[in-house]
């Protein structure tokens, strides 16, 4: 098993780099198929949003849900695990806000 020196460090082993936080952090908002949150994070190329996806799936904190009525759908959503972080999100949503303004940084949302 890995050693921690700090909580810290912990933490960002474990919601990793900028895309698994910014997936973490719509999906905090509730569930969401693969084409809304590529719509989210225009950024993130398909290959490596699905592999985030995936490590986020593997280290419990998002959950896939496949259905195949009345076509296949793939939902994704927070697990219990991944709920936990929803007020660590939010703060980082609320000081990239805060930042944004103190700054003069305009933060413009996919499609506006």
């Amino acid at each position: 098993m890995k050693q921690y020196h700090c909580p810290v460090e912990l933490t960002l082993d474990v919601v990793g780099g900028r895309w698994r936080v910014l997936i973490l952090a719509h999906l905090k908002q509730g569930p969401l198929r693969y084409g809304q949150l590529r719509r989210l994070i225009p950024d993130v190329s398909e290959k490596m949003l699905t592999q985030r996806l995936r490590e986020l799936e593997a280290d419990g904190l998002v959950l896939r849900d496949a259905t195949h009525e009345p076509e296949l759908r793939t939902d994704y959503r927070l697990s219990p695990e991944g709920e936990t972080l929803a007020p660590v999100l939010q703060g980082l949503y609320d000081w990239g806000l805060a930042r944004a303004e103190r700054t003069g940084v305009v933060v413009t949302p996919p499609g506006d």
